[in-house]
């Protein structure tokens, strides 16, 4: 069965049993009138009560004001409401070296541990980089494509990229859930 068009005449759980990229779930949005803001999981659920029920729902936005820190020092306590900014990022640059960068996963970290020292955000984000080397990171919910292609590659080592985004591509055209099975590669035949 071909994916369907994304359209008000889906129902959620046919919405859900496809896979569509975050641009179509905006585009989608834009044309309905239903806020364009948010991660792929938001959006999904989103539609997903639209296409139910036809309600709009919009997000709600914490209005707490994040203290402003005037200096940044090692023993600086890390504030609640954390926002990644511009003297957040020349304190790193400067304890850490140019090659810094705020990854998803330190930016988790930071809006998740609020009270902690940034020296202690320091240790935390070179044990980030540590365990992305050595691969024992996890990948969001959210990013199903890289899920999929490191799955592919830790069971078939013998493979190109272009097979695995061929099997991507077959995956995600097919009813059901976008993980990777052995079975996909029978697209490769």
């Amino acid at each position: 069965m071909d994916r369907p068009e994304l359209n008000k005449k889906l129902d959620s759980k046919t919405f859900r049993d496809y896979y569509y990229l975050k641009e179509e779930l905006i585009d989608f949005c834009r044309k309905n009138n239903l806020q364009t803001t948010g991660s792929k999981i938001e959006l999904t659920d989103r539609i997903s009560k639209y296409l139910d029920t036809g309600e709009i729902i919009s997000k709600t936005y914490d209005s707490r004001r994040t203290k402003i820190i005037d200096e940044i020092t090692l023993d600086s306590i890390i504030e609640d409401n954390f926002v990644c900014s511009e003297k957040h990022r020349a304190f790193y640059k400067k304890e850490i070296g140019k090659s810094f960068s705020f990854n998803v996963l330190f930016q988790k970290w930071l809006k998740s541990n609020a009270g902690k020292t940034y020296k202690d955000s320091i240790d935390a984000y070179y044990k980030i980089l540590e365990d992305k080397k050595n691969n024992k990171t996890t990948i969001d919910k959210q990013f199903e494509y890289n899920t999929y292609i490191r799955d592919f590659f830790n069971d078939n080592k013998d493979k190109t990229l272009e097979d695995a985004i061929k099997c991507w591509k077959y995956k995600k055209s097919i009813k059901g859930h976008n993980k990777y099975e052995k079975e996909d590669l029978k697209v490769l035949l």
